[in-house]
């Protein structure tokens, strides 16, 4: 339970952090903050899954005597606690990573309190007090997995890679299929915090179209089709020298239209 508050407790900080508005020395915001706390959610719950893992083998070579009836009446108590927590965190469980992180810890418990409840019940009627480790093993690993997709997710918006649900090569195509672009390179995309996608781009354009048209037809074709809004892009006649720099994603050339990666 310690861990839950402490989990709650970073995550609300977190919250009332990003709402603050961008200054000079933070021109994208605060919303970094809530990434932060859901990558150290995640590392909290990976120590509470091995500590769990940790004390049901030390269980299972030393078995302690359990006061089954105490068991089940904090057990109880554990559940209806962590079932009020997780109708709170439904709503934005899969809008914000950090938000989902304070829901995997509540719901950790609440598997730990109805793990605890069977284990009190077959318990206090058989006696196997080993039956206490084998539902702290079955918790421990159900969480494992969990935590380390939600640290995964975190570290690849830290990393500023592109977001899960965002396939680049499908953009790069959209972008190319705009009427009037000859090419495109120097593509990025990334997301600032849960939600918040960014992209920039330099595309080549032909003299005969004006840029204002092209411009105003990518970020059209990018929100309605990806839901990205916040993007920049830089119109150029001829590729200018970015087109080699070892950092850009990929190129696509009018030659062939194909996507052309570098890597070094």
């Amino acid at each position: 339970m310690f861990t839950d508050v402490a989990a709650l407790a970073i995550s609300l900080a977190a919250v009332r952090i990003a709402r603050r508005p961008a200054d000079q020395q933070r021109s994208f915001g605060y919303y970094r903050f809530e990434i932060l706390a859901a990558a150290f959610n995640a590392l909290l719950l990976f120590a509470v899954a091995l500590y769990i893992l940790y004390e049901a083998y030390r269980r299972l070579s030393s078995p302690p005597e359990i006061q089954s009836s105490t068991m089940l009446v904090i057990a109880v108590l554990g559940l209806i606690i962590n079932l009020i927590s997780m109708r709170v965190l439904t709503g934005g469980k899969d809008e914000s990573l950090n938000v989902k992180g304070s829901y995997l810890e509540v719901w950790s418990d609440m598997l730990g309190s109805l793990g605890v409840i069977a284990g009190a019940v077959i318990i206090r009627f058989t006696g196997w007090a080993w039956v206490d480790s084998v539902v702290a093993v079955g918790i421990g690993l159900w969480v494992l997995p969990r935590t380390w997709v939600l640290l995964k997710a975190s570290l690849n918006i830290l990393l500023e890679g592109v977001p899960e649900e965002v396939d680049v090569g499908h953009v790069g195509d959209a972008i190319a299929a705009v009427p009037g672009v000859r090419s495109y390179h120097d593509l990025h995309v990334w997301a600032i915090t849960s939600g918040k996608v960014s992209l920039t781009v330099h595309v080549v354009h032909a003299s005969e179209v004006l840029a204002s048209s092209i411009l105003d037809a990518i970020r059209e074709r990018l929100a309605h089709d990806f839901q990205i809004t916040h993007v920049t892009i830089q119109c150029e006649l001829v590729p200018c020298e970015q087109i080699d720099e070892d950092y850009h994603f990929g190129l696509q050339t009018e030659a062939h239209g194909s996507h052309v990666g570098h890597s070094h």
